[in-house]
């Protein structure tokens, strides 16, 4: 290192390590400075570094899925076979959460498509023309505002230590996984009836 002021001054860059904000001498880790003092001596803006990481043999070893679990409660109309779903709850292990904001938003979103999924979604083929019949917002039902309940996101510190070296997960669309399944055993719950096939409209509850 070439910055007389720093303990390292003079130290080859093959001794040098850095860890949790710190810059130091590998045989000696109490010999150094945080990187923040490093970088304060410094006329430039910003510190600029490189690395790169592959998956490992431990992708043959280790399953290094995110997973999670919903629960949905649903209340149904008796006479009518009118379904709804009240309340959603899904608790999910996704490594690291680098951004708690984004990080919900796609466990809501997931949640919610899966209640498109279980009640109104559903594609209409005419078998002579080969066209989804269905083929426009106005035909193809799917959640609205007042289609979805109150959904809650929660999430586990899950520190894996195999999937990568920052322990990231991706989250894509494990919100919707296990979502239509937990409406129809709601279903199921409430009315007796265990439908196998989705949507599950009124017509399968009368």
């Amino acid at each position: 290192m070439t910055d007389a002021r720093s303990p390292l001054s003079g130290v080859s860059a093959q001794d040098i390590s850095i860890d949790r904000g710190r810059i130091f001498l590998t045989a000696t880790p109490a010999k150094g400075e945080t990187l923040q003092a490093l970088m304060a001596r410094q006329p430039g803006e910003f510190l600029e570094g490189h690395g790169d990481a592959k998956p490992g043999e431990e992708k043959d070893k280790y399953s290094m899925y995110a997973f999670g679990a919903q629960f949905a409660e649903v209340r149904v109309d008796v006479d009518l076979g009118q379904l709804r779903v009240t309340r959603m709850v899904g608790v999910f292990g996704a490594g690291k959460i680098l951004n708690a904001k984004t990080a919900r938003n796609q466990f809501v979103g997931g949640m919610t498509w899966g209640i498109g999924m279980a009640l109104m979604e559903n594609a209409e083929m005419d078998t002579r023309l080969g066209r989804i019949v269905n083929n426009n917002f106005a035909e193809y039902h799917i959640p609205v505002n007042l289609d979805v309940p109150a959904i809650e996101a929660l999430w586990v510190d899950e520190v894996d230590t195999h999937v990568n070296p920052i322990g990231v997960k991706g989250i894509g669309e494990i919100g919707i996984t296990g979502s239509a399944a937990a409406v129809a055993n709601a279903v199921f719950h409430a009315t007796g009836k265990r439908v196998r096939d989705l949507p599950i409209t009124l017509d399968k509850l009368l």
